[in-house]
């Protein structure tokens, strides 16, 4: 009961002082726990000790690739390491979801594969992300299949290009692949040495995997010792079905540690960033996408130290 004041006219109620509302239990907690996440969100992750070149494949359509390839850069970047990605997409979708310039006639990785152009003069800073830098596609690389066939070791062109920079100033090289096994991707496995792959939880997730994972023993094999399956990433996550986990733990069963313990569920967010020239971390870091990635990306940058 607020306390009384007495007066001529009767008692007089003095007013309770105001509530503030950032001094309640609730507010305090909340200020405490986005206080740490704050922090979380600036901690330095491991650096490898030499650059990481990680191609992202998947020859099945719509799985993930470019989301992840971007979200795990920024992530990466966020967090104290320098990542570069190599867009070897013709549609340019990670060039435009990091806001990079890929208009008709700019110089993009086609001029570096085909024309011999050096990298370091494609590669541009991302603005807004200290740290991120994207070798741009344009829409010349749809032709770049068939310009490669007669050039003199074809399948290098890309790992030459990228020998070309000094990949001592990089902490990570992510090449987001089109989604196809020809010269483009074949450029990829060669100029990598590990393979992330993205499995959608769906039906037919696994339907010619089988065709990647024999594409990736031929370069092994022929073209790239060091070549291998480093990671997989379980992406498009729907709870609310059983066929998504009956996926997941197939997947796990069958490839073991080298997927991740962390799973990208299906996210409103993840599919709008892109239009706003963002990735999911930046465009809404609370989301339940942007979160996803961001784990998966500690995962893998602590997983560099025993890589």
């Amino acid at each position: 009961m607020s306390p009384e004041a007495v007066g001529t006219d009767g008692p007089v109620v003095v007013p309770e002082a105001p509530v503030n509302a950032a001094d309640t239990p609730i507010a305090r907690a909340a200020e405490a726990a986005v206080g740490v996440r704050g922090a979380a969100m600036r901690e330095p992750w491991p650096r490898p000790g030499r650059c990481r070149i990680m191609t992202i494949a998947n020859q099945k359509g719509g799985v993930g690739k470019t989301t992840t390839a971007v979200n795990l850069a920024a992530s990466l970047s966020q967090h104290g390491n320098r990542v570069l990605v190599v867009d070897l997409d013709p549609q340019g979708n990670a060039s435009t979801a990091l806001d990079v310039d890929h208009h008709v006639g700019r110089e993009s990785v086609y001029n570096s594969l085909v024309e011999d152009r050096p990298l370091s003069e494609i590669v541009t800073e991302v603005e807004g992300m200290p740290g991120l830098y994207c070798a741009p596609a344009t829409i010349d690389l749809a032709g770049a299949e068939i310009e490669l066939v007669p050039l003199v070791a074809r399948e290098s062109r890309l790992s030459r290009a990228i020998e070309s920079l000094d990949v001592s100033n990089l902490d990570y090289v992510l090449i987001d692949c089109p989604p196809s096994l020809g010269l483009l991707t074949l450029n990829a496995l060669v100029a990598a040495e590990e393979v992330l792959i993205p499995i959608q939880c769906e039906y037919y997730a696994l339907e010619g995997l089988e065709q990647l994972l024999r594409t990736v023993e031929l370069v092994r094999a022929h073209l790239n010792a060091n070549l291998r399956i480093s990671t997989i990433l379980l992406t498009m996550y729907d709870g609310r079905t059983r066929l998504a986990t009956q996926v997941a733990e197939d997947v796990r069963s069958h490839f073991g540690d080298v997927v991740l313990q962390t799973i990208i569920p299906r996210s409103v967010r993840v599919s709008e960033a892109p239009s706003y020239g963002q990735s999911v971390i930046t465009y809404d870091p609370a989301s339940t996408g942007a979160v996803a990635y961001a784990e998966a990306a500690r995962e893998l940058a602590h997983r560099a130290i025993t890589a």
